[in-house]
């Protein structure tokens, strides 16, 4: 079972009042966006990707997600991320969620909602043919590695 210790990167990630359903957890759909969120801002923020204007941009070509636990509005989220495949011109995530146990306390007690994983495939912005990912983009996901992705 994945661990929040063993996640080579993290992110919190608040959940929102919309996020929840009439069964009063989280819908399904917005896990997705969780994994949206916690990739893209470590590409944007450690890899350097310019999502308006740069020549290369990753398109999610699969995803998959196992549901554990329930999430619930106003509870956090924190998000783990992995590489287990990268590459030339694609790369595989794997994704974990956790939420927020023990949410009164200090610190939480983080257990596992979530896992999954997602592939993107990096393409010209304008032919929309696969590329290599550029250096930048590489040497930050090579970070995230974990197994024998690469």
């Amino acid at each position: 079972m994945p661990s929040i210790d063993d996640q080579p990167y993290t992110l919190v990630i608040p959940t929102r009042w919309k996020d929840n359903d009439v069964y009063g957890h989280v819908n399904n759909v917005e896990y997705y966006s969780y994994f949206d969120t916690v990739i893209n801002t470590y590409l944007i923020r450690e890899g350097g990707l310019d999502i308006h204007g740069g020549a290369t941009i990753g398109l999610c070509v699969e995803s998959h997600c196992r549901y554990d636990a329930p999430l619930a509005f106003p509870e956090q989220v924190k998000a783990g991320l992995a590489v287990t495949r990268l590459g030339g011109s694609s790369v595989r995530y794997a994704v974990t969620l956790f939420g927020e146990g023990g949410a009164a306390a200090a610190e939480p007690t983080w257990r596992l909602a979530a896992e999954g994983w997602f592939v993107h495939v990096f393409v010209d912005r304008v032919t929309r043919r696969p590329t290599s990912i550029p250096d930048d983009l590489r040497s930050a996901l090579a970070k995230l590695v974990v197994g024998d992705a690469a």
